[in-house]
């Protein structure tokens, strides 16, 4: 897929900072790293999808509150169109085997005709899980690709040649 490094493209995340399952506590979420290495690869912009009440700071009650928010997510800021970016890389960790929920909030409703979709997960031992079929329903008109990539949670942070690799 190294031909598309050089079209424009936009990483839309979701990373969460505090404790993180199997990390500890931490300043940067595991998925954050990832995304900044995809804009250090391609230069990309980055768009950091953040909630509009802030999780618990402890992983377990974290979690407990994602399951709480599916279908209802609100987020601080929303982007509303895409169509100067040829290539969307949309980048999760899994909750209860899905996308974290505020990322539904961010792409729900926008227009994806035309645009390349690549999906990337942060986990710890879920794997892709049902994130690439559930943002299959939502991202209509994309091409999204089945490249899509999960990378192990305490990986991230040395993760950067798998992600050149996978680009």
């Amino acid at each position: 897929m190294s031909e598309l490094k050089n079209k424009k493209s936009l990483v839309i995340y979701f990373s969460r900072a505090d404790e993180n399952y199997a990390v500890g506590y931490v300043d940067k979420g595991n998925t954050e790293y990832i995304a900044e290495y995809v804009k250090d690869i391609t230069g990309a912009s980055l768009f950091k999808v953040e909630p509009l009440i802030p999780y618990s700071k402890e992983y377990s009650k974290c979690i407990l509150e994602a399951k709480q928010r599916v279908g209802n997510a609100p987020i601080k800021n929303k982007i509303n169109d895409i169509s100067e970016y040829e290539v969307i890389y949309i980048m999760t960790p899994v909750y209860w085997g899905s996308y974290a929920p505020e990322i539904e909030t961010a792409i729900k409703d926008l227009d994806f005709t035309g645009r390349t979709v690549r999906i990337v997960t942060t986990h710890e031992g879920s794997g892709l899980a049902r994130v690439v079929e559930d943002i299959k329903k939502i991202c209509k008109n994309a091409n999204i690709l089945n490249d899509s990539i999960a990378i192990k949670g305490t990986d991230c942070i040395r993760a950067r040649n798998k992600i050149e690799e996978w680009m």
